[in-house]
């Protein structure tokens, strides 16, 4: 006996062609391996408590749809894990290697969270990388080397992290880098010089760098530099009397030596932080200096105090070797509340004209304690200042000696 045929309904077949398209739609809208690194990267990262960002996260739905990720065509170009909002729980877990695979992608960031782990190796393969940023998180171990391999790379930021080991010196030549931030984490060795000729901001402190810098380290471009809380050695005169462009250094705390060219407080800076190093010599600008803050201060600087640093707002020379007296219009600006700070405690200053009836602002802070000199008025000082007012009569003597 002959089976007989099931007519299949006319709509019924309408409803699986249009459902089988839905389907090939949803996996061929993002290249398939882009969506399989998506889904490795989602299964080693979770929301922080309080955090969402991961909720429409489906990968039954476009990829390309999800929160921080960015397509062009069907290849992801763009990699922003985390709510970007100032305050919102970040994510926790590792990085995982399958990020290597997305090779179109030109940014990858991380919000803050508790991101742990090294940093995959695999990210050196993203060979379109412009931009990476995980800062803020616990990411350890090196800096992967391959990293100077990726020549289109303008940003890193990798700051606030336990990152050990040495700068890769690759990473120096890298001839599109632009922003290079590496602060707050456990770096030693010494840094490489860079060649790039569009550098303008390095942020290098707080680590454990050694070492020292080149007349060439740094190319002219350099608006930024911050090198602060390092063990970094050695004369920097020939180099700073290049870097004519800077708005902010800080060399603070490290062991940097010999002098400091005049023609820096003539640059257009508005910080200027060079204390607790080993410098030594005159001080002398060639201009009044419009500088806001000037901190010259735990040094071996010697000879008298140049008038033309009376302009600065925030002026800390104190634990020094200056000598004479102070300009007078020092004191002019002093007590016209031009001058906020002005520190000269600890050096070997002989007198200073001011009235001993002379009331100083409230808004500005005088210190002259442990000179050459009885200071003729009495004004707070830091406790660090000690309590002793005058400096011993023999070390004055013996430095005129």
């Amino acid at each position: 006996m002959a089976r007989r045929k099931t007519a299949v309904p006319l709509f019924l077949l309408c409803f699986l062609h249009i459902h089988f398209i839905l389907i090939l739609n949803v996996h061929a809208i993002l290249d398939p391996i882009d969506f399989l690194a998506l889904q490795s990267i989602r299964k080693s990262l979770q929301d922080m408590p309080g955090s969402t960002f991961f909720s429409d996260w489906d990968f039954t739905s476009d990829p390309c749809n999800f929160s921080g990720v960015f397509c062009d065509s069907d290849r992801v170009v763009s990699l922003n894990l985390g709510d970007p909002r100032a305050g919102s729980p970040g994510l926790t877990g590792r990085i995982d290697r399958a990020i290597g695979k997305l090779s179109s992608l030109a940014e990858f960031t991380v919000v803050p969270g508790r991101i742990y782990g090294r940093l995959p190796e695999s990210i050196s393969d993203l060979k379109n990388l412009r931009f990476l940023g995980i800062s803020r998180n616990f990411i350890s171990g090196e800096i992967p080397s391959g990293l100077g391999g990726l020549r289109l790379l303008r940003t890193v930021d990798l700051s606030f992290n336990q990152l050990a080991g040495v700068i890769p010196p690759a990473i120096g030549s890298l001839p599109e880098l632009t922003n290079l931030m590496l602060c707050h984490n456990k770096l030693t060795g010494s840094t490489p010089r860079f060649e790039s000729k569009t550098l303008s901001r390095v942020d290098l402190k707080h680590n454990a760098l050694s070492g020292s810098l080149g007349p060439n380290h740094f190319p002219p471009s350099m608006l930024y530099l911050s090198l602060a809380r390092n063990q970094l050695t050695g004369p920097v005169d020939q180099l700073l009397n290049r870097l004519d462009q800077l708005n902010y250094l800080d060399l603070s705390l490290n062991r940097f030596t010999g002098p400091i060219p005049g023609r820096i407080f003539s640059f257009p800076l508005t910080n200027l932080q060079l204390e607790r190093n080993q410098f030594s010599g005159p001080v002398r600008p060639l201009d009044q200096v419009s500088i806001a803050t000037v901190d010259l201060s735990y040094n071996r600087f010697y000879g008298q105090i140049s008038p033309m640093l009376a302009s600065v707002q925030n002026l800390y020379l104190n634990n020094n070797r200056f000598t004479g007296r102070v300009p007078a219009s020092f004191v002019n600006r002093l007590l016209d509340s031009s001058i906020q700070i002005l520190y000269l405690q600890h050096n070997y200053l002989t007198g200073i004209e001011i009235s001993p009836t002379a009331v100083i602002p409230l808004r500005s802070s005088l210190c002259l304690q442990y000179n050459c000199m009885v200071p003729p008025v009495e004004t707070p000082c830091p406790l660090r200042a000690g309590k002793e007012k005058t400096r011993p009569i023999a070390q004055c003597n013996q430095l005129k000696g």
